[in-house]
């Protein structure tokens, strides 16, 4: 069991000045967080869906960093290794809507990149255009399905709440140029990272999620060291089990598509990469290189009670990314 408390009932994230609320340092198995943030220079708030089907990898972002709105719209061919990316970056984040509960209300972005995203309690549709590519996706919400959310306190005034949803299902239909291709619900999964928070200026973390049919795996690093924290969780027919350690990321910085690693005492887990993402933004003050390896994951995580479940064969991602932002 892990060390972290669990909260169980809803709170604020924020008190009334914007500084943390210590209520709201925990984790959760369902949303219960209201992100009531105030300032302005230092907040983030965006919503990810990653979503892996027999055929491609998709990626939506809406995002605000307070100062602009960055959408995209990410489609990978497994086939052919082929990537369409069409990215927005909209001043002071016009026409974006992002609400203040997970799972609660709509999600917009408009532009070059548009994103409506409807959320209601029995689950979520998800459309999108962007360029040459159209997405349209349905992600149910099964019942007594769970989440991983946490708050990440490095102190008062900086901040973050996460929603970290892996092995939803989905289904739906993806449009890139003129043909459409099935987004089949036996054989498909969607992820979603919600976010909220108020951060520091220079950050790194990494990331991996992975799914299969009945079980799911969520892990993080760097950007929770030391806060008493961690994003880590494994989930076995939709129940989630806590990992309260800190794991150890073993990868190789000078080749991304050499196996990651990631251990700790309740987790063994490799990525074996079969396609490396990468994106860098260089403008100065602000900044971003994101390394994002898509692939199978081999290995084990313990439950509550110290079952090893075997991971073989999941299909997921593992990321480093590092802003100055």
């Amino acid at each position: 069991m892990t060390h972290e408390r669990e909260i169980t009932a809803p709170v604020d994230l924020c008190l009334p000045d914007g500084r943390l609320d210590p209520a709201a340092v925990g984790w959760t198995r369902r949303p219960l967080h209201r992100a009531n943030l105030r300032g302005w220079g230092r907040t983030k708030r965006w919503e990810y869906w990653g979503v892996v089907t027999p055929a491609h990898v998709i990626g939506v972002v809406v995002s605000s960093l307070d100062y602009a709105g960055v959408h995209s719209v990410y489609v990978l061919d497994r086939a052919t290794g082929e990537e369409v990316n069409t990215e927005a970056v909209v001043p002071l984040a016009r026409g974006v809507t992002l609400p203040e509960r997970s799972g609660v209300g709509p999600v917009t972005a408009r532009g070059p990149v548009t994103v409506n995203v409807d959320q209601r309690p029995d689950g979520t549709t998800l459309r999108a255009t962007a360029g040459d590519v159209e997405v349209d996706l349905a992600m149910p919400l099964p019942d007594g399905h769970e989440s991983l959310g946490v708050v990440v306190p490095w102190g008062q005034r900086r901040f973050q709440y996460t929603v970290k949803d892996v092995g939803r299902p989905v289904h739906g239909r993806l449009r890139v140029g003129g043909t459409w291709h099935d987004v089949p619900a036996d054989d498909s999964f969607a992820v979603l990272d919600h976010g909220r928070g108020r951060w520091p200026y220079s950050i790194a973390w990494n990331w991996a999620a992975g799914s299969g049919p009945g079980r799911a795996v969520q892990l993080g690093g760097k950007w929770t060291d030391g806060t008493g924290s961690t994003e880590n969780g494994l989930f076995v027919a939709g129940r989630l089990h806590k990992i309260g350690d800190e794991l150890r990321w073993t990868y190789d910085r000078s080749d991304w598509l050499r196996p990651w690693r990631i251990t700790g005492d309740r987790v063994d887990v490799t990525l074996h990469p079969f396609h490396e993402r990468a994106a860098r933004t260089n403008l100065g003050v602000v900044a971003n290189e994101t390394h994002q390896c898509f692939g199978h994951f081999t290995g084990w995580a313990a439950t509550d009670d110290g079952e090893r479940v075997d991971l073989d064969g999941l299909v997921g991602w593992a990321e480093e990314a590092r802003n100055r932002w």
